[in-house]
């Protein structure tokens, strides 16, 4: 397993129940990315938790171990910078996986970086790759990929996905397979293919290419849009919002308490909300 260089990544960190947080900006983040790229060095994993992470991560030893492993954590959700300041450690920023990818992108165009977007709904990364490219016309995307459901089960087309990108060349590969599976990927497959850093961006390839409609910017900046999301898809997400943040709220009061005794529940869950169907890598140059 490759060892971890933490050489570009030296923010203070904050706990949120099994997460140490980077406490960094969406402008640091990008720049220490960037940074790693330009370094050189092992494949460098970025992870971007929200609660719905906080809560699977009490009972999926495996995410834990990603977690742990991973070279950069920075709070995608509202929710945990809430959690830190009833710790008394307070995150800087929320960093949003949508907007860490559209500005690494932004500064992949300027830097002349190559991209490669893995995962996502059928068709959402091609979708995302032709609006980055409309938005920042020098991106180069090398490659998107949309392995069919259950693909980290076969070893065959890991392999075939894993060639792909080792093929394509990337500099930054942004995957978006849902949590936990993207996650373990990127630490036990993501590594292997030689990419400077991997990025998990959840639903991103979504909403920028066009399928699902972002939260209006002040109800982003309120820390609501969960809120609107759920209203957008109320089938689909009441249980990750309504029960998942009363179950992060438990999470963080317990450790407030410093309630030693506790134990994370064993029983490994690897449900993903992601919708993946078989779809052909493609390469652009």
């Amino acid at each position: 397993m490759p060892a971890i260089d933490n050489a570009t990544f030296r923010f203070p960190r904050v706990r949120v129940g099994h997460a140490q947080v980077d406490c960094c900006s969406l402008q640091e983040a990008v720049e220490a990315i960037t940074n790693r790229v330009a370094a050189g060095g092992a494949p460098a994993c970025v992870v971007t938790p929200n609660a719905q992470h906080i809560v699977l991560l009490e009972s999926d030893a495996a995410f834990r171990e990603a977690y742990a492993r991973a070279d950069l954590v920075v709070a995608d959700g509202a929710s945990l910078l809430l959690a830190s300041r009833l710790g008394g450690e307070t995150l800087r920023a929320r960093v949003a996986g949508v907007d860490l990818f559209e500005q690494l992108c932004a500064k992949a165009a300027e830097l002349g970086l190559r991209v490669f977007l893995l995962g996502g709904r059928v068709g959402s990364a091609d979708l995302a790759a032709v609006a980055l490219k409309r938005k920042f016309p020098w991106l180069i995307v090398v490659g998107t990929c949309c392995p069919s459901l259950g693909f980290e089960s076969d070893e065959k087309e890991l392999r075939a996905v894993n060639e792909a990108i080792r093929a394509a060349r990337p500099d930054l590969v942004f995957v978006a397979l849902g949590a936990p599976k993207q996650e373990c990927w990127m630490e036990h497959h993501g590594r292997q293919t030689g990419a400077p850093v991997l990025i998990g961006v959840g639903g991103s390839f979504e909403i920028v290419g066009g399928i699902l409609k972002r939260a209006p910017g002040w109800i982003q900046r309120i820390g609501c849009e969960w809120l609107y999301r759920l209203l957008l898809e109320p089938r689909r997400l009441w249980k990750r919002y309504l029960v998942g943040n009363a179950e992060l709220l438990w999470i963080v009061l317990r450790q407030l308490a410093g309630n030693s005794s506790y134990q994370p529940n064993p029983t490994k869950q690897t449900a993903s909300d992601t919708s993946l169907r078989l779809a052909p890598t493609k390469f652009e140059s």
